[in-house]
């Protein structure tokens, strides 16, 4: 699912944030109960984009994954990861 995709089901005033540069990595929208949907990420495409792209070991991108990304809390609209295998 691309950025445009996910931005034409939010509702305008979505506090729905992006991680920018992970676009690729986008599997669609979460819905949660009595919140408003945010975006979700596949976790092991942003790890493999961040071992691709900065040449990161796989160790660093997962350290890097969950200092600077994941632990950047934003907010109601911060996005989710999610983990198929």
């Amino acid at each position: 699912m691309k950025r445009k995709q996910i931005l034409e089901l939010l509702h305008p005033e979505s506090v729905a944030l992006f991680c920018d540069g992970f676009d690729d990595c986008i599997v669609g929208l979460a819905s949660r109960f009595d919140l408003e949907p945010v975006v979700a990420y596949d976790y092991n495409k942003v790890i493999s984009k961040l071992r691709k792209r900065d040449r990161m070991t796989e160790e660093d991108a997962v350290e890097y994954f969950n200092v600077n990304i994941i632990g950047a809390w934003v907010g109601n609209g911060t996005p989710i990861f999610v983990q198929t295998k």
